[in-house]
């Protein structure tokens, strides 16, 4: 299979401090591929390293097949980056920016880049030291958006965003993702995440705790479920795999473990089911559960 970004056992120190330790991960070409965890946790390490801008101290760290750190001006010419914290020429204007951005691959699609910075509600004619924090993080998607590339590394690129060009955003990673791009998704909006990803990875303290879709991480937690029933249920409380059942005036209200959900329903039929909800667990919910702490 051919990979995208093929990381292998890396380690990154920063003097004595290890803030990326033993980090594997294997991304397909075209696949979009969040990476979360909390600020701190060593996203934006790793994507460093991928830029080729921090070497790794041990381990390797490839971008179609080639060195991140060896072959850097010829992995740059595949990708767009866009970090979470833009800083812009203050004498140039938005417009001037993206095309700097654009010409440096030699060619771009000028009707894209109008249709860009108008979905983005972008006035391109003023000066980046008149921008706020959003507007500099438009022009920066702009130009990513206008260039075309196999590959998006984005860290927290909506930062200073407004919910509406949040969705500009993801319209925007729905269209490459459509086009056979691959993404890297550094995000703390879990519905962002949710929309967008095939895969997730959730890192923590320098270290992935776990790699999958949705479907695979929800395994390993509970649905909520909400039940009312003609009769009244009894001996609930005495299943594998129910936890936290709560009366209320409309029924019962509980969690199950997902690999017990076929005798629990079995059970609750015999009481003649007159509504029955279950909701899966938010990406939210499985990124906290990482990082609950004993006792917490």
């Amino acid at each position: 299979m051919s990979y995208a970004v093929e990381i292998k056992n890396l380690d990154k120190y920063f003097g004595k401090f290890q803030a990326l330790k033993n980090i594997n991960l294997e991304i397909s070409e075209g696949e979009v591929f969040a990476y979360i965890g909390p600020n701190g946790a060593g996203k934006s390490t790793t994507i460093r390293v991928l830029l080729g801008i921090l070497n790794a101290t041990r381990g390797t760290a490839k971008v179609f097949g080639k060195d991140a750190w060896k072959d850097a001006v010829e992995i740059h010419k595949r990708i767009a980056y866009v970090p979470g914290d833009v800083n812009l020429w203050p004498n140039l204007t938005g417009g001037e920016v993206i095309d700097l951005f654009v010409n440096l691959r030699g060619k771009h699609d000028k009707a894209l880049r109008q249709r860009l910075i108008k979905d983005f509600n972008l006035d391109p004619t003023k000066k980046c030291r008149t921008y706020s924090k959003g507007n500099r993080q438009k022009v920066a998607l702009v130009a990513a958006f206008a260039s075309d590339v196999d590959l998006y590394i984005l860290d927290e690129p909506t930062s200073g965003l407004d919910p509406l060009m949040e969705q500009v955003f993801q319209d925007c990673v729905m269209e490459q993702k459509n086009k056979g791009k691959g993404v890297f998704l550094s995000s703390h909006i879990m519905s962002e995440v949710e929309r967008l990803c095939d895969r997730v990875g959730i890192i923590r303290e320098g270290e992935v705790v776990q790699v999958g879709t949705l479907d695979d991480l929800r395994h390993l937690t509970r649905y909520a479920m909400t039940v009312t029933t003609k009769n009244t249920i009894e001996g609930l409380d005495k299943l594998d795999g129910v936890h936290d059942i709560v009366k209320e005036s409309y029924g019962l209200h509980f969690y199950v473990d997902t690999a017990k959900m076929g005798p629990i329903i079995n059970h609750l039929n015999q009481f003649e089911i007159i509504k029955l909800e279950s909701t899966p667990p938010s990406l939210e919910e499985l990124f906290m559960q990482h990082y609950k702490k004993e006792g917490a």
